[in-house]
């Protein structure tokens, strides 16, 4: 496995370990900075464009379809990225605001939405640290 997937499966598993607990934990806390967050055209225009870069980025650094469920989650992930990123860039905000804060608002649906995240960072984190790696 390359070093370049590792790293990728660390850091995305550790980012979701830390960051998706910290939102569970403060559910209510999280559904208002989401809502401020997704009623500010400039703010959300800037997400957009980071999102998109960092989607960009994995695409075209890791964009890995054989060599085991690693690599393909990974390069799922970058995919699943970009496409946030465009999506966030070209829908009228309206759309993906009320959409994911529909989500959000549901109890049920809140929890929903975040163990799949959840799951796949501690698959990645796993996987990453119980790997071997070679050069790139």
């Amino acid at each position: 496995m390359s070093s370049r997937t590792i790293f990728l499966a660390r850091l995305i598993g550790l980012y979701c370990i830390l960051v998706i607990p910290s939102m569970l934990l403060h559910r209510q806390a999280t559904v208002d900075w989401m809502t401020a967050l997704l009623n500010n055209a400039a703010l959300l225009w800037v997400l957009s464009v980071i999102t998109l870069t960092i989607g960009l980025a994995m695409v075209l650094a890791h964009n890995v379809w054989s060599g085991g469920a690693l690599p393909v989650v990974v390069t799922l992930v970058g995919w699943a990225t970009l496409i946030k990123g465009l999506l966030f860039l070209f829908l009228p905000s309206g759309v993906e605001s009320e959409f994911i804060l529909s989500a959000l608002r549901n109890p049920p649906l809140f929890y929903v939405w975040m163990t799949p995240s959840l799951v796949i960072g501690i698959y990645l984190t796993y996987g990453g640290f119980a790997s071997k790696g070679t050069s790139i």
